[in-house]
């Protein structure tokens, strides 16, 4: 998904983890994602007090729309960076075509990957059979080291595991006996785990990770800390385990990874490392795509969109800062 906002902050990736135990409670924040009938998310990640969990650097969490209201989802073709992006639906049904060639369907349970690399560009859009649309967007930013490889596409189903009464369907990494082989460039994991009414689980953590865990629905607590639905409860490296207890039947998403101990700049779709990196990737698209200077450039075309691609937003006045 594309960060649709007409003027879009800066925003200084911060690596900082805490040193204690604490669950912090991070709150979302509504960002429209276009005209008066256009999509609504709750963007948890980045914020000013956390924007980084291991290499997770994004999380948009929309639905359940009803798309005969809010329009469902059409995304034109727009561009990446430095970043992957994972999809993952609860209810509904979208269409991703991209500039690598790749034309699949999001469809529940089953994770699409895409890895921008150098640079991509893809649109999404939810299908005529889509009646509600529900889910999660998220990006991961690649470590230096990977973050110009050559761009690609994957599609992978978990199998599902279980953690007591909990379901637990892994769309990236392993957790519980359920997982995929879904390509990634630094230590991750993330999971969809449906946890029934009255239920307490002991959910096992990997210790080297940060890790934090969305409410999608129900009347959960994290470590005792009550989350709220839309909310995201943050926990430090350290732990071997969490207990998460429902109240009432509960979907939650688990994400986690290494700190990625690196500094990086998000603005619009790009990461990079500095504000020039980002005003080149900027321009490429302008010029390539937008303008038809090079269609056969670093971002490509999508083929097969009855439409045109997305304009960069402008710049803001001042340089872009990296911070970590």
């Amino acid at each position: 998904m594309s960060n649709l906002e007409r003027d879009p902050a800066e925003l200084l990736a911060s690596s900082a983890v805490l040193t204690d135990t604490r669950v912090e409670i991070l709150e979302p924040r509504d960002v429209p994602l276009g005209g008066p009938r256009a999509m609504s998310v709750r963007r948890t990640l980045p914020q000013r007090r956390r924007s980084l969990i291991g290499g997770w650097c994004f999380i948009d969490h929309y639905g359940p729309d009803d798309v005969s209201v809010t329009g469902g989802m059409r995304v034109p073709p727009h561009p990446h960076t430095g970043l992957q992006t994972v999809s993952w639906l609860f209810e509904g049904e979208i269409d991703h075509r991209d500039s690598v060639g790749s034309h699949a369907l999001v469809r529940p349970g089953e994770l699409n990957l895409m890895t921008a690399g150098r640079g991509i560009s893809h649109s999404e859009v939810s299908t005529a059979e889509t009646t509600r649309l529900h889910g999660v967007q998220l990006w991961v930013a690649l470590p230096s080291a990977a973050r110009e490889v050559a761009p690609f596409f994957e599609h992978h189903t978990p199998v599902p595991g279980s953690i007591g009464a909990a379901t637990v369907k892994t769309f990236v990494g392993s957790l519980a006996g359920s997982g995929t082989t879904a390509t990634v460039f630094s230590p991750l994991v993330g999971a969809e785990i449906l946890v029934p009414a009255g239920t307490t689980i002991e959910l096992p953590l990997d210790v080297s990770f940060e890790h934090g865990i969305l409410v999608d629905s129900g009347d959960v607590t994290v470590e005792g800390t009550d989350v709220p639905v839309s909310h995201l409860a943050y926990l430090c490296p350290g732990r071997e385990s969490v207990t998460v207890h429902a109240g009432s039947a509960a979907r939650l998403v688990l994400l986690g990874g290494e700190p990625l101990g690196e500094q990086i700049v998000m603005w619009w779709n790009f990461i990079g490392r500095s504000h020039d990196e980002i005003v080149a990737s900027r321009a490429d698209w302008q010029s390539e795509v937008i303008a038809g200077a090079d269609p056969a450039g670093r971002f490509g075309t999508v083929a097969g969109y009855d439409g045109a691609p997305l304009p960069a937003p402008e710049l803001p006045t001042v340089r872009l800062r990296p911070r970590g």
